[in-house]
């Protein structure tokens, strides 16, 4: 396996790993708003950079990095959201977002 592909897919898992540790802090009233579309949205990356390394081409493999990429963009917000309303600390949300902008740069090169 391509170790940069490897690298991205650990990353992305430590994303989500963070921010799951962070949900438990929400509101129980966000359990079936912000928190399941967090949920979704950071599951969604590592699970398309995975889904798409299995893939045969490389157009298909860059598909699947388009789909990570915009689950990654729409929890880029959803933390900013969050932050906003006091769900997570700032020191949390700089963390997460270190980790969001560290996954974005990878999915890019």
């Amino acid at each position: 396996m391509d170790n940069s592909k490897f690298d991205l897919l650990n990353v992305s898992h430590e994303l989500v790993l963070d921010v799951y540790g962070n949900l438990r802090y929400f509101p129980k009233e966000e359990g079936f708003g912000l928190c399941s579309q967090m949920r979704r949205a950071s599951v969604s990356i590592p699970s398309n950079i995975s889904e798409g390394k299995s893939r045969e081409s490389k157009k298909e493999y860059k598909r699947f990095l388009y789909i990570s990429r915009a689950s990654l963009e729409e929890l880029k917000y959803q933390i900013y959201l969050s932050k906003d309303l006091g769900y997570i600390k700032s020191d949390s949300y700089e963390t997460i977002n270190k980790k969001i902008d560290r996954v974005g740069k990878m999915l890019t090169a």
